[in-house]
């Protein structure tokens, strides 16, 4: 057995450990099913030559692709994704493939379409032929036969071309930049019908034209969604709200201050509130009240309402009597998981999703206004109320804030600049411990039908 000493052993076992720490951390995301690490170590003696085998690594990093076949198995539509992202200045085209045996079409045509339904009303108050709700298509196209001799596809389509064969035909198409985003209101116990919200589906069908409707048994809808990612910066702006009161027959006034500690905030973090209160008037504050208010505009019926997502009552300092201050710094943090079954919540998503959140802050692009923007429009505040009893009333402030999901990457970046840099030659160093294939592995999943909200 060689020696574990020594300056080769040591070598290959700091080779390993970085290559398994960049793909435990996800740095290195680059691998297929027939990349491998191939770490080989000489060991020589003075007398005597030995040699470890050969010891692999292989990393296995597949392309997630998601599936759905018609009712009578003859079409399969495949998409790389089923969120796609709103930068402002474009937004992600909805690209896919669609597979088809052979001899069933016989001289039809196979058809796609993105469309869209906005309901803005319940579904059990639609009487004498009135509905609460807009179906639009937004974009269609025929898929089979190409009406293009040659059409731009994207990487994720040239992998699922090269994998599914001549049989695969590609589709692309586009979301218009004033399209809304996916937002769902959650229904009451109550309610009976589909809920409120905007959805978007991708359907493929065979038929003679684009208006024909297609059989229910050589169709198939995939929901999808469109969503908003927070910029890549938070800004260094810190909201803030600044509010007085005084009161009739009495002198000098009540001081509220609320500073957060940040504009935008990612789904799942802790909001810190800094709470300033100084009493300069002669009332006394019985208690404060924090909440995490969503707000909730319909731009079709121009109706606006409020929920409260997250709460805290205290205590803590009261009473401020007159001539005292008080300050503290509150958490909350507004979750979905903690307003279930509570009517009008507005999610970013279907209900049935188990990775489903809050809806996301509706952001405009630069130069427009944010009257403007159409669907369902999400903003949050963090509301602070001061009781000073019933002859008091309340001092109550506002502060606007963003709550979205992070970019891809932004939470790695930022967990980055905390830890130590790496220097230029040791990041070379452990990039050439990998190996660059080009060869494909998707793995291939079942588009989940709890994804839409449709009749069977």
């Amino acid at each position: 057995m060689a020696s574990r000493k020594g300056k080769p052993w040591q070598d290959y076992m700091k080779i390993q450990i970085r290559c398994w720490r960049r793909v435990t951390s996800g740095r290195e995301t680059n691998f297929s099913a027939k990349s491998l690490i191939r770490l080989k170590i000489d060991l020589k003696k003075k007398k005597k030559q030995q040699m470890f085998p050969l010891l692999f690594l292989v990393f296995v990093v597949a392309v997630k692709v998601f599936k759905k076949t018609t009712p009578n198995g003859k079409i399969t539509v495949y998409l790389g994704k089923r969120d796609f992202i709103d930068h402002l200045n474009h937004i992600d085209p909805i690209d896919g493939v669609v597979v088809v045996e052979n001899d069933y079409l016989q001289g039809r045509k196979v058809f796609g379409q993105v469309s869209t339904t906005y309901r803005y009303g319940r579904e059990e108050d639609e009487v004498m032929g009135v509905k609460f709700s807009k179906e639009l298509i937004l974009c269609r196209d025929q898929i089979i036969p190409q009406k293009k001799e040659k059409q731009e596809t994207t990487s994720i389509q040239d992998r699922l071309l090269k994998r599914l064969g001549s049989n695969a035909y590609p589709f692309t198409f586009h979301f218009p930049q004033t399209a809304p985003c996916s937002v769902t209101l959650q229904p009451g116990d109550d309610d009976q019908g589909k809920p409120l919200g905007v959805e978007y589906a991708v359907k493929i069908f065979v038929g003679e034209n684009e208006e024909d409707k297609g059989h229910k048994r050589s169709s198939v809808s995939l929901a999808i969604k469109k969503l908003q990612y927070a910029p890549p910066s938070r800004g260094r702006r810190l909201p803030s709200s600044l509010v007085s009161k005084g009161f009739t027959f009495s002198q000098g006034k009540l001081n509220l201050e609320v500073t957060l500690d940040r504009e935008i905030y990612y789904h799942g973090e802790k909001i810190a509130a800094n709470v300033t209160v100084t009493n300069n008037s002669r009332k006394a504050v019985k208690n404060i009240k924090i909440y995490v208010v969503q707000h909730c505009e319909v731009t079709m019926v121009n109706s606006q309402f409020s929920r409260h997502v997250a709460s805290l009552e205290t205590r803590e300092g009261c009473p401020i009597t007159p001539g005292a201050s008080f300050t503290k710094q509150f958490y909350l943090v507004p979750l979905a998981s903690s307003n279930k079954d509570r009517r009008g919540i507005a999610l970013d998503g279907h209900l049935k999703d188990d990775d489903v959140n809050l809806a996301s802050s509706t952001l405009v692009a630069e130069g427009k206004c944010p009257t403007e923007a159409l669907g369902i429009v999400i903003s949050y505040s963090i509301r602070v109320k001061l009781n000073c009893g019933t002859l008091g009333g309340e001092l109550i402030t506002d502060v606007p804030f963003k709550l979205m999901h992070p970019a891809p990457g932004v939470i790695e970046r930022e967990n980055a600049i905390l830890k130590k840099s790496k220097s230029i030659d040791r990041a070379r160093y452990e990039n050439s411990c990998y190996a660059n294939d080009d060869d494909d592995n998707i793995i291939f999943e079942d588009f989940a039908r709890l994804r839409l909200n449709e009749p069977e």
